[in-house]
């Protein structure tokens, strides 16, 4: 915020000084230039956002006020807090950073579940018990994340231009697909190199778990369906599902046939019989327990664009939707003060649940090759594009992020970890709310780079322990199952297992080895869900770059001055382009989108 030269700070008036009284700088004209600041404009040499004034103005037009006016006399502004006498608004030091506050949980919930499996005898009974805490913790994030999704999108695409919208919408998918193409061909380019599999046999690890039966057709068929869901209460706890069922076989019998002849049946009649008979199945539909986030998104979307285009009658359900998504905000403010003692028993309850850690050291190489894939995705890959796109510092932006990292690996689920990537999106790195309201819950939805990283070093890992060569053909097969498996990895029940069974079909891989890696499977959940996040917001800073001139245009032709609405409002058109800018004259000085103060001599309202 700057101001030209010989020109008087608002609130002050000549006369003050001539009467040698003290000047007062007035809050509530400093409250309402901080207000005015450009949210779009780059951080100034004190290294604050713009944003960031804007959205506490409330809290620091007071201490502003007080620094000026203790540098009216000195004509310097303090360089240091402390000077000006004013209570921080923020000490540094003074509170542990949540992210220190997460590791130092992880670390506590590691220790205390190695103690209790190593000197404690507990009963599967005793173990559920033990786990209650962290049982409840996902209850609580899992019980938030149906009013976050929906208010968030409606909001979110209702506030955009449904031209905007559409533009923000392709970009994110865009983005999305090609960052997961990159993280399919990243596994297969490590897991053919690497070998995992080659020096074992599938005989030589143990078995767990069942194998699920999934029909490819019928999975990608659910998918579509789940994106229409028939009743949008149902939604809300319920995606459906296929089954099939088998019916009584049916025999063709030639009528000339010693059966119809009334000769004797010999062993030959019947075992000409019995090849003629054909197994049928019929389909059944059904409904599993989760929540339809497909179908939820598909809806709040149209939903949204509907009630953009509605102007004031639909203003009532945008105040209704900003007002839910305010509150869901807030309820998520006070499930982080119980969040480290969940995750303290969630993490401890998982390790003393693990029954045989020897499956880690046969399937070691592997993990490893998984582990390593997912860290190059996540240090080189991902920051790369942010780099090249947004020219930022991309590991300040992850550094930004890390509270929703630390929770996704602790809890191993993109959606449940959605309150928090909001939050570390919007306040810490400063993301554009329509930006995030609108890319984040698509994102947890849709965009699985780590899934689909996993599932085609899982299948080709699997080839390998079968001693199955896999032609270029069927890398490319694995490819794009992969692909397709994890974006639509969200409508189908079940996702993990389901979609690493229609990978390995689509190779003509047996389906019971996806039970070779169920074992270590809970483990890498939790580094491949940090990835997806970590995919997902830097999406959110790559979109809001490329959209920066959509979202600008937006806010030239719908700001309204809110603090004075009879603000005199003057376009000014520029030769080479017309843009609009906004120039609001109130109280004897202007405030233009430049945040540039003038003060004027024009009469007061």
């Amino acid at each position: 915020m700057t101001c030209p030269q010989n020109t008087c700070l608002p609130g002050l008036v000549d006369d003050v000084r001539e009467q040698n009284a003290p000047p007062i700088i007035q809050e509530e004209a400093v409250k309402e230039l901080l207000k005015c600041l450009d949210v779009h404009k780059s951080m100034g040499p004190d290294e604050i956002h713009p944003r960031v004034m804007r959205e506490l103005a409330n809290e620091l037009a007071k201490p502003l006020s007080i620094i000026y006016q203790q540098s009216w006399f000195t004509g310097e502004v303090p360089d240091d807090w402390k000077l000006a006498n004013v209570i921080p608004i923020h000490k540094k030091g003074a509170k542990e950073d949540p992210e220190q506050q997460l590791l130092k949980v992880l670390l506590l919930g590691i220790g205390i579940g190695v103690l209790v499996r190593e000197y404690g005898s507990l009963s599967n009974l005793d173990k559920v018990y033990f786990a209650f805490p962290g049982e409840l913790l996902m209850r609580m994030l899992k019980l938030i994340i149906l009013p976050l999704i929906i208010s968030s999108m409606i909001t979110g695409v209702a506030a955009l231009d449904s031209n905007i919208s559409g533009k923000i919408g392709l970009r994110a998918v865009v983005y999305y697909f090609c960052t997961t193409v990159i993280a399919v061909i990243l596994g297969i380019i490590l897991v053919v190199t690497i070998k995992p599999g080659v020096t074992q046999r599938a005989s030589e690890i143990d078995r767990m778990g069942s194998t699920p039966e999934v029909n490819t057709v019928d999975a990608l068929l659910d998918l579509i369906r789940n994106m229409f869901p028939e009743n949008l209460v149902q939604a809300c706890f319920q995606q459906y599902k296929t089954k099939r069922e088998k019916v009584k076989t049916t025999t063709a019998v030639d009528k000339n046939s010693s059966i119809f002849r009334e000769e004797p049946t010999t062993t030959a009649t019947t075992a000409k019989a019995s090849e003629n008979k054909t197994q049928e199945y019929k389909i059944v539909g059904m409904y599993s327990n989760g929540i339809n986030a497909l179908g939820l998104i598909v809806f709040c979307l149209v939903f949204g664009v509907v009630i953009g285009k509605m102007g004031e009658k639909g203003q009532v359900l945008m105040d209704f939707f900003n007002a839910l998504n305010e509150a869901t905000m807030r309820i998520v403010q006070i499930i982080m003060w119980y969040m480290p003692i969940g995750i303290v028993f969630l993490i401890a309850g998982k390790i003393i649940e693990v029954e045989d850690w020897e499956i880690f050291r046969k399937l070691g190489l592997y993990m490893a090759t998984v582990i390593s894939g997912l860290a190059i995705h996540s240090s080189i890959v991902l920051p790369l594009i942010y780099l090249i796109i947004v020219r930022k510092n991309p590991f300040r932006f992850a550094m930004g992020m890390a509270q929703a990292l630390l929770t996704a690996l602790m809890i191993s689920s993109s959606s449940a970890t959605l309150p928090v990537t909001f939050r570390c999106a919007e306040e810490k790195n400063l993301i554009d709310k329509r930006i995030t309201r609108f890319v984040l819950p698509v994102g947890a939805t849709i965009n699985m780079d780590g899934t689909a990283l996993y599932e085609a070093v899982a299948a080709i890992f699997i080839a390998q322990l079968n001693d199955l060569e896999l032609d270029i053909g069927q890398i490319v097969t694995i490819s794009v199952t992969a692909t397709a498996a994890s974006i639509g990895a969200a409508g189908v029940p079940q996702a993990g297992l389901v979609t690493m069974v229609i990978v390995l079909s689509a190779i003509g891989l047996p389906a019971e080895d996806v039970t070779l890696i169920i074992a270590v499977d809970w483990l890498l959940d939790r580094f491949r869900t940090m990835v997806n996040v970590l995919g997902d917001a830097f999406g959110t800073g790559v979109v809001e770059k490329l959209s920066k001139k959509e979202l600008e245009q937006m806010d030239v032709t719908s700001e309204v001055n809110i603090v004075n609405p009879f603000a005199l409002e003057t376009a000014i058109l520029d030769n080479d382009e017309t843009q609009a800018k906004k120039s609001y004259i109130n109280g004897g000085f202007a405030i233009d989108k430049s945040d540039t103060i003038s003060f004027t001599q024009t009469s007061q309202f």
